[in-house]
C-alpha cells in the first residue's frame, strides 16, 4: 500500500521514516489522521523538527511525531544513550545502569523500552518493577555503582507532558559536554535496531534486575542519618498533613517520617495514589500556591493539622504551608524554606558536630534563589557557594568539594528544591519532607511557629525578601526581540541605567557573556548562549533576574530585596518597595502592553 502524501517534499520525506520506524499502532494513525486531515503545518511542527536533548534531557509534550515524547523517541534517544555511554564509558557493561519510572500515562514502557536498548548492547540494567520517586534514581546510580541513571518523569508539568532526566555515574544530573555528546549520538543512533521494541525481560538473568527493595532499604538507612533530635520528635506536639499531589511520595515521605519518629501524616485521601490526569489540580505543582493546596488546606482543617508538606509528583520538591494565629494559611515561598532550612542544617549540625570547624562545611544556592545562605555563612563562618540555575550545578559542585574532603550541609533552589544531606546528589522532597518535619516539631517544642522563626532568622541576618513569577510565552522570536530590546535600552545601544525610578548599579548578562561588575566586564559564572538570563543588581539592595526557562514556555523573574539598614526599612517596607519594583520589571522590560503574547502568570 502507497505511504500517505502531502506534497510538501520534506514533510513526505518524514513521513517514509516515521512509517518505517515507529511500530506504535496508535502513533502511526495518528499522523495518518494528520495527514488525512491536510493539516500539513502540524506536521511540519512533529515532524521536521527534533527535541532537544539538554542538560534537562527531554521534557515536552506526549504524541505522535519527532518533536514528541513518544515509543520511537524515546527508542531513539536511549539507544543514543547507550552508544555514547559505551564510548565515555566501556566498563557500563560491568557497571550497568539504573531506570526508573514515575506514574504519568506511558512511564512506565518508556522505561522498559529504555531498558531494552541497553540491553541490546549488553549492559545490565536496574529496573525499577515499581513507580519511584525522581531522588531513588540518583540515589541508586551511587549506591549501584552505575555508568548512569535514567528518570522517565515529566516532574509537575501538566499531564500532557512527559520527560526524560538523565544522571551521571557520580549521581547527579549531567551537564556539558555530556549532553552535546549524546544528542550527537542520538542523531547517530536514529533507525530502531532490530530488537528496540522488545520490552520483555533478556534471556539474560544479568541484564536485568529489580533495585526496588534494595534502594528502599538503604535510601532509609541513610535518610535516617539526618535526624538530629528523634525521642523529641516522638514528643511532638503538632500533627502534620501530606499530599503526594497524586504522585508517587506517598509511601517513601511517610516512611521516612516514621524513621524520624513521627506518626503518620493525616493525608490528603484524594491525592495520595499516583493518578496521571492529576484529577483534582490544574497544575499539579505545589508551588502554584493556595490553588494546589485547595485539597490539603481542606484536610488540615478538618484533621486540626496546622502544618502541610507537599510534594510533587515525582517527589524531588518539598512544599509547606502553615495556619496562622489568624487563621490564615501562610503558603512559604522556596527562598523561605531555604531559608529555615539552611539555618536548622547549620544549627543543628553545629549542635551535633561542635568541633567540625566551619572552614570545612559548605551550602549552595543556585544563582536565582535567596543569598540568605551566603550571610548566615559569612555571619557563623562556613562557606557558600553560588551556582548556575538547576540543581545539575548544585550537585556536581557538590561531588567536587566531597572529592577535597568537605562537608556539604545543604544547597536548595528557590523553585522549591532542597538537598539536605549528601545521600542524594540532586533535589530530594522526601528526606526534606523529614528534616522539615523535624525543624517543625523542635520549633513548636520551644513555642516558636516556623513564619515566627523566619521573622528571627531576617532580625539576626537581616531582610531577604524575594518575589518571584513569570510570564508566558510560546513564540520564541518574541523572547529574542524582548530580550534584545533590554541589550539596546530605548534605542541607546546600552542596558539600562534604571527600572522606573530605580537606578541599576550593575548588569549580568551570562547569554552574551557580560558583567559590569567585573573589571574585565567578563563574568565570574559561565556562560550559555542557548538560553537568555540578565542580572540587574540596583542601588537600594534588589537584585533581580530574568530569564527563560529550559523546560517550559516561561520567562521567570527572580528578585529579592535586601536593604540597607541605614535606609530605615521596616518588613512592610521593605515589601512595599520591592513589590513596586516587580511592578516597574514588568511594565519597562516585559513590556506586555507591546508585546501581547507575552502573557502574565494566571492564578
Amino acid at each position: 500500500m502507497a505511504q500517505p502524501s502531502t506534497g510538501d517534499v520534506k514533510v513526505d520525506d518524514k513521513l517514509k521514516e516515521w512509517f518505517a520506524w515507529d511500530k506504535n499502532e496508535k502513533n502511526v494513525q495518528e499522523i495518518k489522521d494528520l495527514v488525512q486531515e491536510g493539516n500539513i503545518s502540524e506536521l511540519q511542527k512533529r515532524l521536521l523538527h527534533r527535541m532537544e536533548f539538554g542538560t534537562a534531557g527531554l521534557r515536552t509534550r506526549m504524541g505522535a511525531g519527532f518533536s514528541m515524547m513518544n515509543d520511537l523517541t524515546i527508542i531513539q534517544t536511549s539507544q543514543g544513550l547507550a552508544k555514547y555511554l559505551m564510548k565515555a564509558n566501556p566498563s557500563a557493561k560491568e557497571s550497568g545502569v539504573v531506570v526508573g519510572y514515575d506514574g504519568r500515562h506511558n512511564s512506565q514502557r518508556f522505561a522498559a523500552l529504555t531498558a531494552a536498548a541497553f540491553n541490546s548492547l549488553d549492559i545490565p540494567v536496574y529496573l525499577f518493577s515499581k513507580v519511584c520517586p525522581t531522588p531513588y534514581v540518583a540515589y541508586g546510580v551511587i549506591h549501584h555503582r552505575a555508568a548512569c541513571g535514567i528518570m522517565v518523569t515529566a516532574s509537575h508539568n501538566p499531564k500532557e507532558d512527559n520527560g526524560y532526566k538523565v544522571y551521571w555515574s557520580n549521581g547527579s544530573q549531567i551537564i556539558s559536554p555530556i549532553d552535546k555528546g549524546i544528542s550527537e549520538s542520538i542523531l547517530d543512533n536514529l533507525e530502531p535496531w532490530p530488537s528496540a521494541w522488545d520490552v520483555s525481560s533478556p534471556k539474560s538473568n544479568k541484564l536485568r534486575k529489580d533495585p526496588y527493595d534494595e534502594i528502599y532499604t538503604h535510601y532509609n538507612r541513610d535518610v535516617i542519618k539526618l535526624c538530629r533530635y528523634k525521642e523529641l520528635n516522638t514528643k511532638c506536639p503538632i500533627t502534620f498533613t501530606y499530599t503526594a499531589m497524586h504522585g508517587v511520595g506517598y509511601i517513601f515521605a511517610v516512611e521516612a517520617l516514621k524513621l524520624f519518629g513521627f506518626p503518620e501524616p493525616i493525608p490528603v485521601k484524594e491525592q495520595i495514589w499516583p493518578d496521571p490526569d492529576f484529577p483534582t489540580v490544574k497544575y499539579p505543582n505545589p508551588e502554584e500556591g493556595k490553588g494546589a493546596l485547595t485539597l490539603s488546606i481542606q484536610a488540615a482543617e478538618a484533621g486540626n493539622s496546622v502544618i502541610i508538606i507537599a510534594n510533587d509528583p515525582d517527589a524531588d520538591r518539598l512544599a509547606l504551608a502553615e495556619k496562622q494565629p489568624n487563621g490564615e494559611w501562610k503558603i512559604f515561598t522556596g527562598n523561605e524554606i531555604g531559608a529555615f532550612l539552611g539555618w536548622w542544617s547549620w544549627y543543628s549540625f553545629n549542635q551535633a558536630h561542635p568541633e567540625v570547624k566551619g572552614e570545612d562545611v559548605y551550602m549552595l544556592a543556585s544563582t536565582v534563589s535567596s543569598k540568605i545562605l551566603r550571610t548566615i555563612a559569612q555571619a557563623e563562618g562556613f562557606h557558600f557557594e553560588e551556582t548556575l540555575t538547576g540543581f545539575k550545578w548544585m550537585g556536581n559542585k557538590t561531588d567536587e568539594l566531597m572529592k577535597q574532603g568537605k562537608t556539604v550541609l545543604f544547597a536548595f533552589e528557590e523553585a522549591i528544591g532542597y538537598m539536605c544531606g549528601t545521600s542524594v546528589l540532586d533535589k530530594d522532597g522526601v528526606s526534606a519532607a523529614a528534616v522539615a518535619a523535624e525543624l517543625c516539631s523542635y520549633l513548636y517544642q520551644q513555642n516558636l511557629t516556623l513564619n515566627q522563626q523566619l521573622d528571627k532568622i531576617y532580625a539576626k541576618y537581616g531582610y531577604h525578601l524575594s518575589s518571584n513569577s513569570y510570564f508566558l510565552c510560546h513564540d520564541p522570536k518574541t523572547i529574542e526581540q524582548m530580550f534584545a530590546e533590554i541589550r539596546n535600552y530605548q534605542g541607546t545601544g546600552k542596558y539600562p541605567e534604571s527600572c522606573g525610578p530605580y537606578k541599576i548599579r550593575d548588569v549580568r548578562d551570562l547569554t552574551v557573556g557580560y558583567d559590569s561588575s567585573q573589571p574585565n566586564n567578563k563574568p565570574v559564572l559561565p556562560v550559555s548562549k542557548s538560553s537568555q538570563m540578565m542580572t540587574f543588581t540596583f542601588e537600594n539592595g534588589c537584585v533581580a533576574t530574568i530569564r527563560t526557562s529550559g523546560t517550559e514556555p516561561k520567562i521567570k523573574y527572580y528578585t529579592e530585596h535586601c536593604p540597607d539598614p541605614k535606609q530605615g526599612l521596616d518588613r512592610v517596607g521593605a515589601e512595599r518597595e520591592l513589590q513596586d519594583m516587580v511592578e516597574c520589571i514588568k511594565k519597562y522590560f516585559y513590556q506586555p502592553d507591546k508585546f501581547r503574547n507575552i502573557l502574565p502568570r494566571q492564578s
